[in-house]
């Protein structure tokens, strides 16, 4: 099984590059035009993307990430979210990376079968980093208006945390 995959990427490489052939497309010519177009699009991002890293490493460094899980952990308890995973729930919208970090921790610290593991698994694995795919998507925008789409993220990413802690209690 594991060749069939293996193979799966250079498949569809050959079976564009001869659908091309067949309909005559000067392939060349049409993967200079894909390079050009993407080019203004990485500078465009590229702003978006080094201030989301930026702010995560900053938050992290200065201690800062810290004291708001720490004033965060009551709020999380009362929704009954465990508070040993609110490290990951600050994280996660932040950096990808950062948070297979502290995923890593949390199921190294309190076992991979338990309750805290299974909160944290599917909060991982039912979020995505918030404010890199909104630097993303909105630096594409004409209109930077992301004040709103960013707080509904946010609120609908904690109601999801709550509903996967609910949901892993009868796991």
């Amino acid at each position: 099984m594991n060749y069939v995959f293996a193979l799966t990427v250079p498949l569809l490489f050959l079976g564009s590059f001869i659908f091309a052939l067949v309909k005559k497309v000067s392939l060349y010519d049409s993967f200079t035009e894909g390079v050009k177009g993407a080019i203004p699009l990485v500078v465009s991002i590229f702003p978006y993307i080094a201030s989301v890293t930026m702010l995560s490493l900053l938050l992290d460094v200065s201690g800062m990430e810290s004291k708001l899980v720490g004033w965060l952990t009551p709020a999380f308890s009362f929704f009954g979210v465990p508070a040993e995973i609110a490290p990951l729930l600050f994280v996660k919208p932040l950096s990808g990376s950062g948070a297979i970090a502290v995923l890593s921790d949390i199921l190294t610290k309190y076992g991979v079968d338990s309750y805290i593991a299974r909160c944290a698994c599917v909060a991982y694995g039912s979020s995505e980093t918030i404010f890199y795919i909104g630097a993303v998507y909105f630096a594409g925008l004409k209109r930077k208006k992301m004040t709103l789409a960013l707080a509904i993220a946010v609120f609908s990413y904690l109601a999801s945390v709550v509903l996967c802690c609910f949901l892993c209690r009868f796991m």
